[in-house]
């Protein structure tokens, strides 16, 4: 049952009356609205410097004498919002040569989380066009192993592109369904699983997902996530650490996935090192969801100044065949 609430703001915004009653039940009349106001501005242009290219420092002058105005993420060290741009970032001599790679701040977050190690088997299960497995590349130095996977033709193209112009090196690119990842019997240190999804936190840059990913395109997207989670799961080793993520503020494809994770599955949630972002919820809608949901972390435009995300980090308690 759609509120009159629900009508008015969706006709005022430009959404699916069904998507802003699913928000009125999640957030509230006044922090809906403050979403709804956010997603009007869209977030600032992030970049996140390639140190296996070039020293942070030398970029950020090349790149303010050419008459850039950047400022430094407060959560990354090596993220910086762009204030003025006197032409595009993707036409720069530095962006070519790979010393920089433009990603949405949001977006550095999985990766620092996973934290890979140099000499680590590291899988990125859903991998193009290369952003987050760039970064994983960056985090281990180019020593060990990064397998890349992607099932889309033409994505895996930009993908390959992505990596060779960031100068990784330690990386397998592998064009395939990764939920066939497992027949090949790998256990990894470590999985990164930024999965496919509504999108439904991208609602400020693209305004086509405010009408057109409703409940049933939540639904089928959420049996895929746990399809990718399983995947994940059977190729990591004992005490092996996965991060899942998605840009999508709807708990159908986060916390509910992983409240079935926690269930299925020897796993349990870490704590993530990023306190100033909102915990997961352990209820919504009808559901309550494990207590333990507490440990991930939400990103929201109006708090955060973001695309809408989510994170969470889990270990494996006894490997999975």
């Amino acid at each position: 049952m759609v509120s009159e609430k629900s009508k008015f703001l969706a006709e005022k915004f430009g959404y699916l009356p069904e998507t802003i009653e699913r928000f009125l039940q999640l957030f509230g009349l006044e922090e809906t609205k403050n979403l709804l106001q956010a997603y009007e501005i869209k977030p600032k242009t992030a970049i996140r410097i390639n140190e296996l290219k070039i020293n942070p420092l030398e970029l950020i002058e090349r790149m303010e004498k050419k008459g850039f105005v950047l400022t430094k993420s407060n959560w990354y060290e090596n993220g910086f919002f762009i204030e003025k741009t006197p032409f595009p970032l993707g036409a720069t001599t530095e962006y070519l040569a790979g010393y920089y790679f433009i990603q949405s701040a949001a977006s550095w977050i999985p990766s620092l989380i996973l934290n890979p190690e140099p000499g680590e088997l590291v899988i990125d299960l859903t991998s193009a066009p290369g952003g987050k497995a760039s970064h994983l590349a960056q985090l281990m130095k180019n020593e060990g192993t990064l397998f890349c996977i992607d099932i889309s033709r033409e994505r895996i193209k930009s993908l390959r592109s992505n990596l060779a112009r960031c100068g990784v090196t330690n990386n397998i690119c592998i064009r395939m369904n990764a939920t066939e990842f497992p027949k090949y019997n790998l256990k990894a240190d470590k999985v990164l699983l930024d999965a496919p999804c509504t999108g439904e936190g991208l609602m400020a840059t693209d305004i086509s997902r405010r009408t057109s990913k409703g409940q049933e395109e939540i639904n089928r997207l959420a049996q895929l996530q746990k399809e990718l989670v399983q995947a994940g799961i059977k190729t990591l080793k004992k005490e092996g650490i996965l991060v899942y993520s998605t840009c999508s503020t709807a708990p159908e494809e986060n916390e509910e996935v992983i409240n079935w994770t926690l269930d299925n599955f020897p796993v349990r949630l870490l704590e993530i090192p990023f306190k100033e972002f909102s915990s997961g919820f352990t209820k919504a809608f009808d559901k309550t969801f494990d207590s333990e949901l507490i440990k991930s972390k939400r990103l929201y435009p109006h708090k955060d100044g973001t695309e809408g995300f989510f994170v969470c980090k889990l270990v494996l308690l006894e490997e999975v065949g």
